[in-house]
């Protein structure tokens, strides 16, 4: 009864014995880096690489353009563009932004996959939106 008592034991303290011996040899296989696996998969929202880098992105800009207004631009640097709209820094990120929403979605309709063309027609967007609007 001592060698039984020892022996289940013995297979509870030793994994390769608990999960069989086809097991044994067997190691996970190492992902590689993936834009689209989740960064906390228990997290209520699916946090991509993606995602994370466009919303830092997006509220790096925001701040830039709040601590260029706040202390080095208080008039805020308003224009009257090539549109025919009264702008300041704030009013043409926002443009910039709805634009480079516009041209991501129209190419991914038209064309599919890469997305290289349309970020390099999206800096020069916003190239053209802060100089010209």
């Amino acid at each position: 009864m001592k060698k039984l008592t020892y022996l289940c034991g013995l297979m509870a303290a030793n994994p390769a014995l608990a999960q069989g011996w086809g097991n044994v040899a067997k190691q996970e296989e190492e992902t590689g880096f993936s834009w689209t696996d989740p960064l906390w998969p228990a997290f209520w929202m699916a946090w991509t690489p993606a995602t994370f880098v466009l919303f830092c992105g997006i509220f790096g800009a925001i701040a830039i353009i709040g601590i260029l207004e706040g202390f080095r631009y208080r008039d805020g640097l308003e224009r009257k563009g090539i549109l025919g709209l009264t702008t300041t820094l704030g009013d043409r990120l926002f443009i910039t932004l709805l634009g480079t929403a516009y041209i991501f979605l129209a190419w991914l309709g038209f064309v599919g996959q890469p997305f290289w063309w349309p970020l390099g027609l999206s800096v020069i967007w916003a190239i053209f939106c802060f100089r010209k609007v």
